[in-house]
């Protein structure tokens, strides 16, 4: 199954989108190793780090680092993920400018996507807000959890950008077309739930929970721990001191483990059923794509099982992010074969 048509069929701007899906992918991994080696706070001021484009690497630049930032000691192994991440993220958003100028101007040609671009442009702009004040508000568990909702809400809709410029348009008879089309309620329920496990996801790494469980498939011995819902899903909190370390007690952030082990198992059998059916659909190129589904969430799970017994070494909790991203982006690669296609046409 060919993953894209020839480039003749291809519309204009085609590679651009290929090129910010790519970048999109680099920032969420700089991203999550960013937030999981603590360098959310770098650097303490916002776009720069602590007054350089870059980062202060000579001693009276350290120096004069510490004067105007006393409480934030110059940390060498934390200013540049945080560096690096942020002109990454500002490439994507050039990037992603350059495809809602693109859209602008193809506005008139037939069948050219131009609200998703401009979407895409609100959401990044949106996004360096939130980059922002995951720094100014000192790594505030619901602004990072939205920041990561946000980088992998992007990812996706790249993705489906660059299936609608690669212009895939198949084709089923009239059966299975009806029974790919039966696919829709299933996608929508099937996305909807990893969308919310990626909440539960950012909440659990905002929160330091990760390690609130150390044992699999129990917690700490028991099949129901004892947990404090109330405080670990406190969402309302008012914003308080530097969240680095996390703020909660240990039955608070059990909690929040526990709930997101709950998700992925939601979550799997979600995907697991659509994937069913959509084996079924009488389609091949489909079900290429279902068994293609399932891959990334056993390696998904694979990758969150093995953080637990491991102890979230930092190769596999980077994986873990990253496999979020890529179960959405298999999800939304079947969304779009089951909403683009159409009837085939007798003669």
């Amino acid at each position: 199954m060919a993953v894209f048509n020839n480039a003749a069929r291809r519309k204009p701007g085609f590679r651009l989108a290929v090129a910010a899906f790519v970048c999109a992918i680099v920032v969420i991994i700089l991203g999550a190793f960013t937030r999981l080696v603590d360098a959310g706070l770098g650097c303490p001021d916002w776009p720069g780090c602590y007054g350089h484009l870059l980062w202060p690497t000579q001693d009276h630049h350290i120096a004069r680092a510490a004067e105007l930032f006393p409480d934030a000691p110059v940390e060498h192994d934390k200013t540049w993920p945080e560096m690096v991440h942020r002109y990454f993220a500002g490439a994507l958003g050039l990037l992603i400018a350059a495809l809602a100028y693109r859209a602008w101007t193809k506005r008139e040609m037939r069948d050219y996507p131009f609200r998703l671009p401009v979407l895409l442009l609100f959401l990044v702009v949106w996004q360096a807000l939130f980059g922002m004040w995951t720094v100014t508000l000192k790594l505030w568990p619901q602004v990072v959890t939205i920041h990561l909702l946000g980088g992998m809400t992007i990812l996706s809709l790249l993705w489906l950008l660059v299936t609608r410029l690669a212009d895939l348009r198949p084709q089923f008879e009239p059966q299975v077309y009806r029974r790919v089309q039966g696919l829709k309620p299933w996608l929508i329920v099937a996305i909807l739930l990893v969308a919310l496990q990626v909440v539960l996801g950012g909440w659990t790494t905002s929160n330091y929970a990760a390690f609130a469980c150390p044992d699999f498939p129990t917690c700490h011995g028991h099949w129901l721990p004892p947990m404090d819902m109330a405080n670990g899903f406190d969402i309302f909190q008012t914003i308080g001191p530097n969240y680095l370390g996390g703020q909660l007690e240990n039955d608070a952030r059990v909690a929040i483990h526990f709930s997101h082990r709950i998700g992925a198992l939601v979550v799997a059998a979600a995907v697991v059923l659509l994937a069913l059916r959509a084996l079924v659909a009488g389609d091949r190129p489909t079900a290429v794509l279902a068994w293609v589904v399932l891959g990334a969430l056993a390696l998904q799970i694979a990758l969150g099982i093995s953080n637990v017994l491991f102890q979230v070494p930092l190769a596999l909790a980077v994986a873990h992010n990253a496999g979020a991203g890529l179960l959405l982006v298999t999800l939304v690669s079947l969304a779009s074969r089951v909403w683009l296609s159409t009837p085939a046409t007798t003669a």
